[in-house]
């Protein structure tokens, strides 16, 4: 149990740092750019969200599980020389797409913010946080995740207030992220082989692995969508600017749903085979436990907590913060179905299936909500849609759980 408290420390304590980062910057920005402003720049937000996701492509699942079983550092360079090329080569598509989307759901005047702020989310599909998590070193994400982005917010907070440009920081964080991305390549990769000269072979390098980036896409597709739904169907700024709170309140919880998930995912894939099964069901209880501490915080404190870091006139309701409230316990619930269980033991077409149904279901009822103009509806349909995801996916992984635990002991 110790390695793990050790992983654990580590896992969390560094999203810590990149915790730190929005609570310095995003009350400064809600109070700078006022409600409509506010709504806009969450919307770029979430909608950078989405495609850091597509740019990722299925790297954070199933690349912890080849760097974890790839011993020699000449195959884990190679690994990930090949998660450049896929990744520069989805990025050159979905980057300008996204630029048009933000601008279209951003509110006049606010468009530049949006964009810059979507593209400083996106960018971060290239952080290589999770090669640290397959090679069990939270390091990495400290020199090359973590510290980099801390500082491109920390630099852009005394030049937003002095000039009240607020896509100063988007400008920043896009630096910075490809200047840590650059310099881990150069460490980490296999020199010669990370850029792709021929796009039609790494396209070909791509789709093997696009049913398990299907998941990532159905998943991000319905964790991203209420805020740029929200703005985009009701009219009035000032109760989107309220949602608006109340999902950044939700996504400064969710740090500690992936450091926990990091951490027991390469724990219980470490391949020894004493206690296989009892790391599963640590894991799992962990992730319970965490999802109804984040779901009493978020319910109970939430307005209150919106209110205090971006201000009364952007402040999260009730009913809101209580469904998100809902959204971050189911979630917390079916990560590590999905990490730990389901894909590592190849059932990639089961998650896509359930997060491809929860993901209509719930944008459906989101879009519906806002064009409604039911500010909490569109967040009650978030949490339907996450409900949906993890008790359809109970009963596949309850029973892939002892043999995943005896697979694990075998192959180690």
């Amino acid at each position: 149990m110790k390695p793990v408290l050790l992983r654990l420390a580590g896992f969390t304590l560094l999203p810590l740092l990149t915790l730190v980062l929005p609570f310095l910057l995003l009350p400064v920005i809600s109070r700078v750019a006022g409600a409509p402003g506010w709504s806009s720049i969450t919307s770029g937000q979430a909608i950078g969200v989405f495609a850091a996701t597509i740019i990722l492509w299925s790297w954070n699942i199933s690349g912890p599980v080849a760097v974890a079983r790839s011993r020699e550092p000449h195959d884990r360079a190679s690994i990930y020389s090949k998660s450049m090329r896929t990744r520069i080569v989805i990025g050159v598509l979905v980057l300008p797409i996204m630029s048009i989307i933000a601008a279209f759901v951003a509110h006049d005047g606010y468009r530049l913010d949006a964009v810059t702020m979507a593209w400083s989310t996106a960018l971060t599909g290239f952080s290589p946080a999770w090669y640290g998590i397959g090679t069990g070193q939270p390091r990495i994400l400290a020199v090359y995740d973590t510290i980099p982005r801390f500082c491109g917010a920390l630099l852009s907070v005394p030049l937003i207030i002095a000039t009240g440009q607020i896509w100063i920081y988007g400008v920043l964080a896009v630096l910075a992220t490809i200047t840590a991305s650059v310099a881990f390549q150069l460490r980490f990769g296999e020199p010669g082989t990370w850029f792709p000269r021929r796009p039609a072979k790494v396209v070909r390098e791509i789709l093997p692995d696009a049913g398990t980036a299907a998941i990532n896409f159905a998943g991000s597709a319905y964790a991203s969508s209420p805020v740029p739904i929200a703005t985009a169907t009701v009219p009035l700024a000032t109760a989107t600017a309220g949602f608006a709170s109340a999902d950044s309140i939700y996504r400064f919880g969710l740090f500690s749903v992936v450091a926990v998930g990091n951490t027991f995912q390469s724990w219980t894939l470490e391949g020894k085979p004493e206690g296989a099964r009892r790391r599963h069901e640590v894991a799992l209880v962990t992730h319970l436990v965490l999802g109804a501490a984040g779901a009493l915080g978020l319910g109970f404190l939430g307005p209150w907590a919106s209110g205090i870091l971006f201000g009364d006139p952007v402040k999260a309701d009730s009913l809101t913060s209580a469904f998100y409230g809902l959204s971050f316990f189911f979630l917390s619930a079916s990560t590590p179905l999905i990490r730990n269980l389901l894909i590592p033991a190849g059932h990639q077409k089961t998650v896509l299936l359930w997060t491809g149904l929860s993901a209509s279901i719930g944008v459906a009822f989101m879009v519906v909500a806002g064009l409604g103009s039911n500010v909490p509806g569109v967040a009650l349909g978030m949490a339907l849609s996450e409900a949906l995801l993890f008790f359809g996916l109970l009963v596949p992984a309850s029973r892939v759980l002892p043999a995943k635990a005896q697979a694990i002991s075998v192959d180690g």
